[in-house]
């Protein structure tokens, strides 16, 4: 089983030191007051694994603002079955600007290599809207998703990024660009952008496998959703080689030249797709359902995912769910208790409301956290 039996916060957010030990598998449940610092908490969690965090939050959002000169850190017991490692993460006084990583007291050259050890799911109130807000939201979500199966995905996305920079400050900053540098660039990129497209069509169809599969044990409180990622370059690939495809995208991105130095960017790519979600039973596009019905199509994605690891890794992800139950009726609730409890492993929960939890399992570990920052372990 993995779960995380200890966990230590210094100078993190609002609290200054905090620790949590003798955690076990199973629910872990905050409770308090808006403000307090029930999502700090989660938060921590979420950078135990590759990236920015649940917030997508920068180096320097992290450190408690009182003591902004000191570093701040986030350490973690971590056991996977009888494998017991030791993970840290944050900065040093030394550098106070660059989040380090740390592996049984050995120093880490990025964060990549916590994908090892760790793979991270959560769901935020902000994701609420992810039907409703653009499409680079729904992008990065989907992106995120893939990253706890293909580490490399990130790396793929920052080399087509950074090309795509290059290309559109050489095409804006030159009347007559080096031709050979410019196809170098768009070379570059178009070898990125099918990798890119490529990984999203092929665990889009594993994800759809996964909702599909759910349906016997969702019941209806998670309605199926279809989904399709909406791309020139990810539709393509579908269809054709790969070589085919990067051959047509260098030629598009070559026509594509006087436009892009006025307009900047790439008038086609993979920065541009979609990820497009229906709900399956009204064959009704999911920014066009009701916000119930939106929440109850994301929370099946979320566990869907979590399925999904677990059939990956044979183990399940950690859960961060932050006031996932606020706006479920009681029986959708215990809907997902009852899922949360058949996936196993760790979930980390918080909630307002300690009436929210009365449903979930009696070994669930409750805490109280106060206006202070103190966090009490609940009887």
């Amino acid at each position: 089983m993995v779960y995380i039996d200890r966990l230590t916060l210094t100078n993190f957010r609002n609290y200054d030191a905090a620790r949590l030990d003798g955690l076990e598998s199973g629910a872990v449940i905050f409770i308090g007051a808006n403000g307090v610092g029930k999502t700090n908490i989660l938060e921590a969690v979420s950078l135990l694994s590759p990236g920015r965090g649940l917030r997508g939050a920068s180096v320097d959002d992290f450190v408690n603002r009182a003591k902004a000169d000191r570093p701040w850190g986030v350490s973690a017991d971590f056991h996977d079955g009888n494998v017991l490692t030791k993970i840290g993460t944050g900065t040093t006084a030394e550098n106070l600007t660059k989040r380090q990583v740390r592996l049984n007291g050995e120093m880490q050259r990025s964060q990549n290599a916590l994908s090892d050890y760790v793979a991270c799911v959560w769901l935020t109130p902000q994701m609420d809207r992810i039907f409703l807000d653009s499409s680079s939201h729904r992008r990065r979500f989907l992106d995120r998703f893939i990253y706890a199966f293909d580490p490399a995905h990130t790396g793929r996305l920052t080399r087509y990024e950074k090309t795509l920079r290059q290309r559109s400050r050489l095409l804006k900053d030159n009347a007559k660009p080096d031709a050979h540098w410019v196809s170098a660039l768009e070379k570059q990129m178009a070898e990125s952008a099918v990798a890119i497209a490529a990984a999203r069509v092929d665990f889009c169809t594993r994800l759809q496998e996964a909702c599909e599969r759910a349906q016997s044990l969702d019941k209806g409180y998670f309605p199926l959703a279809r989904l399709k990622v909406d791309g020139e370059i990810e539709a393509r690939i579908a269809k054709s080689s790969a070589l085919e495809v990067e051959n047509w995208f260098k030629t598009a991105l070559e026509d594509s030249r006087p436009t892009d130095a006025i307009t900047g960017g790439a008038a086609v790519g993979v920065h541009k797709s979609d990820l497009l979600v229906t709900m399956a039973a009204k064959e009704m596009p999911a920014d066009q359902c009701s916000t119930g019905e939106q929440k109850a199509l994301l929370i099946g994605l979320v566990l869907a995912h979590a399925r999904l690891i677990n059939a990956e890794r044979g183990a399940p992800p950690l859960l961060l769910l932050d006031e996932i139950a606020a706006h479920l009726d009681d029986d959708r609730r215990a809907a997902l208790y009852a899922r949360l409890a058949d996936l196993g492993g760790q979930v980390w929960l918080s909630g307002t409301d300690a009436a929210l939890f009365t449903r979930y399992e009696e070994r669930a570990q409750r805490f109280e956290i106060r206006d202070s920052g103190q966090i009490l372990r609940a009887a």
